[in-house]
């Protein structure tokens, strides 16, 4: 940062100490008992995109969109919690709220975090404020980028916000879908970030821009653009480098499905390639969704000091969120997952920190099943559970493998695997659904293997599926009331299967 600069509010702000008391208060009246064991969740109100995932000063931080004032979106202010080993979560002051009436009296939308040279914290995010009135006679937001510098805990905005503004779009860029800036530092010292931006056409593009101090940003290129191939708008960019590739990782809104990808409407898209060093442009080779589930959107990743990169989300998706009025929260994040890049996918797996939290170790193996089947031991809605199938006679292969959750005498969910074709389908339609909203999901298995391995963490109120080693993963909130527990195997055909589950404390 560069010497004498100043900075503003929003410490003492009456908006902020508004949300902070409404937020003390009501936190008092949510059970522990009603939030899952170790998913992040809203500390009351509303919860969508992570925002601001970092290390700093020995402490993960997680920030995040947030209302607290009602399970619903509304006015964007900056939740925050941290944590020392991404599992177990406390609370801090709310960050940010809307009160700087030229930059983001509208909402502090999503952003990213990273530590200074000097040890302080700097939040960068997007401002929106209210527009002119278009053509059309319309009154559309203005988005622009803005930073705020803090210990971790207090943050102040920077005087001389927004730090990327209008002039520093390229020609056609929209002012009204510009934001999400992910902030980085290189190793010669240099600051970057990517910011998700909107064509003259329509289609999203991913600006990159430069800085020496944070503050002063100049404008470099355009890292990729959509041609409309992959949705609309991409929102959420992010961009790293991982066992040997260039990864970049986008939330692309409107997309229209191809096979089993891209359902979701509002979904995800990792593009593994490599950003070339004379253009600076991004070239991808590989476009796959990340999460083949329903409830997943807006990852962001952190380095952790182990030199891990690590991959969160939002748990949840638009087109569900009528269940907000369920209780005095809504939205939850995923649990944490380290990445990998392997044979040009992406690759998912749990925080190893997960495996600490288990307890009442149950394995079974070599169990053979024909019909429905139920194991001693094997239940629970905060479980880890491991299963290997695999055909009993390989020239006889099974028709299909079903695997049943958050099961009662009514209700339940599934993952059912038919090798025919290697398609892997999870299900809810059946899990005590009141609104019809998106109830199933399908994936293809490459290669349509007779033997697959699954992986579910279940915690409360959702299940994460990871597929033969995490080259997969399926991602679904869960409506249905914690007694129902039970856990069911059931084949068409010979199987043989090898079951691992474990409590997570």
């Amino acid at each position: 940062m560069r010497e004498g600069a100043t900075m503003v509010g929003n410490i003492g702000s009456a908006a902020l100490a508004e949300a902070r008391a409404y937020e003390r208060h009501m936190e008092s009246f949510i059970a522990d008992d009603d939030r899952p064991a170790f998913h992040l969740t809203p500390r009351v109100g509303w919860m969508n995109d992570p925002n601001g995932f970092s290390y700093h000063d020995g402490r993960y931080h997680l920030f995040y969109q947030y209302n607290p004032y009602k399970a619903k979106w509304a006015a964007m202010h900056w939740g925050h919690a941290v944590s020392d080993d991404l599992l177990t979560w406390e609370y801090l002051p709310v960050a940010l709220a809307p009160d700087a009436p030229y930059d983001d009296l509208s909402g502090c939308f999503s952003g990213s975090a990273l530590t200074l040279p000097d040890g302080r914290h700097l939040l960068m995010y997007t401002g929106v404020a209210a527009g002119g009135r278009k053509p059309d006679g319309d009154v559309r937001d203005h988005q622009c980028q803005c930073v705020a510098i803090g210990n971790g805990v207090e943050y102040v905005k920077y005087e001389g916000n927004p730090v990327i503004s209008d002039g520093d779009l390229p020609e056609g860029a929209s002012t009204e879908h510009f934001r999400d800036p992910k902030v980085w530092q290189d190793a010669d010292g240099s600051y970057h970030c990517v910011v998700a931006s909107m064509a003259r056409d329509g289609n999203g593009q991913i600006l990159h821009y430069r800085s020496g101090d944070c503050l002063n940003w100049e404008y470099v290129g355009v890292l990729a653009a959509n041609d409309g191939s992959y949705g609309t708008m991409w929102e959420c960019p992010d961009l790293f480098g991982l066992d040997g590739e260039d990864v970049l990782l986008v939330s692309p809104m409107f997309m229209l499905p191809e096979g089993h990808d891209f359902y979701s409407g509002n979904g995800t898209l990792c593009i593994i390639g490599s950003v070339d060093p004379q253009t600076g442009a991004f070239e991808g080779r590989t476009y796959r969704t990340i999460d083949h589930g329903i409830d997943f959107y807006a990852t962001q990743t952190v380095l952790t000091p182990d030199g891990r990169r690590v991959m969160i989300a939002w748990m949840q998706n638009w087109d569900s969120i009528s269940e907000s009025t369920v209780h005095r929260w809504f939205g939850q994040m995923t649990v944490p997952r380290e990445l990998h890049v392997r044979d040009g996918r992406l690759v998912q797996w749990p925080i190893r920190e997960l495996d600490e939290r288990r307890r009442n170790h149950v394995e079974y193996h070599d169990v053979a099943i024909e019909g429905t089947t139920e194991l001693d031991g094997v239940r629970g809605r905060v479980a880890d559970l491991l299963v290997n199938v695999r055909a009993a006679d390989p020239d006889n292969p099974y028709q299909e493998f079903v695997i049943w959750f958050a099961q009662d005498e009514r209700f339940h969910c599934s993952l059912r695997y038919r090798p025919v074709n290697g398609t892997l389908k999870i299900n809810r339609i059946h899990a005590g659904s009141r609104r019809a909203y998106v109830h199933h999901r399908k994936c293809d298995v490459p290669g349509a293997p007779t033997e697959l391995s699954l992986r579910l963490v279940l915690d409360k109120r959702s299940v994460e599926v990871f597929i033969n080693g995490g080259e997969q993963t399926m991602t679904m909130t869960i409506p249905t009331d914690l007694s129902a527990d039970a856990i069911t195997f059931f084949s068409k055909g010979g199987v043989v299967m090898d079951v691992e589950k474990y409590d997570l404390a």
